[in-house]
């Protein structure tokens, strides 16, 4: 999450926490106000400062002192946040998200979302390995928005457990192409984090998802 950074006030001050900050703006506002008095009981009587230029800098510190409150409630606010966000990060832990990242093989078949582009008569599910090599291509019904991939390789193998795979299909009308894309299979999150970027999940294939990008989450379906 991205930290909001305090103006700096007219009087030098070191940080603190939001709790003090509020009395240090406090006192320098008092010390403005003294030395603003003091600059008009020492002023030049044959030439003395316009009124209007006590008005800018009275206009101006209590527009930087505003500003400065302004910014500790930002920054308690974005703490609050953040607290929220770890604790409400803990419940994704464990379950199953669905992405177009890798996903773990098990041992157990894996929902693959086969939704076919629209007006597809027929679609293809390809499923690659971690180098790119499509070790299984199948007819799915294109109507059925997911479906399951059992493991079952073309060689007639089963996948080797642990290994990781990703999902493409392939939408065909009248033997063409209609459209090649990512699919997304559900995954077993095992970490869930806050990143540079926001929110991160770590699946349990290695790869790391924006929690924006997890179009769906279910209960796990087994140990």
């Amino acid at each position: 999450m991205t930290s909001v950074s305090p103006v700096t006030t007219a009087s030098s001050a070191s940080s603190s926490s939001p709790t003090t900050q509020k009395p240090e703006v406090t006192s320098d506002y008092q010390t403005f106000l003294e030395m603003l008095t003091v600059q008009m009981q020492n002023q030049d009587p044959l030439n003395p400062m316009d009124s209007s230029d006590y008005a800018v800098q009275l206009a101006t510190f209590s527009g930087v002192e505003q500003q400065v409150q302004t910014n500790q409630l930002l920054e308690n606010l974005a703490a609050s946040m953040g607290r929220m966000g770890i604790a409400d990060l803990a419940s994704w832990v464990g379950m199953e998200g669905r992405s177009t990242q890798p996903v773990m093989y098990s041992g157990k078949p894996i929902t693959v979302a086969t939704e076919a582009a629209t007006g597809a008569q027929t679609a293809v599910l390809q499923v690659l390995n971690k180098q790119g090599t499509v070790v299984y291509s199948g007819a799915v019904d294109p109507a059925k928005k997911q479906q399951e991939w059992d493991g079952k390789l073309s060689n007639g193998l089963m996948a080797s457990e642990g290994e990781s795979y990703s999902f493409v299909l392939k939408s065909f009308a009248n033997e063409e192409v209609l459209a090649t894309e990512d699919a997304a299979a559900y995954g077993r999150i095992v970490e869930a984090r806050m990143g540079s970027g926001g929110t991160e999940l770590v699946m349990a294939s290695g790869a790391t998802v924006k929690s924006t990008d997890i179009t769906a989450l279910r209960e796990r379906s087994g140990s």
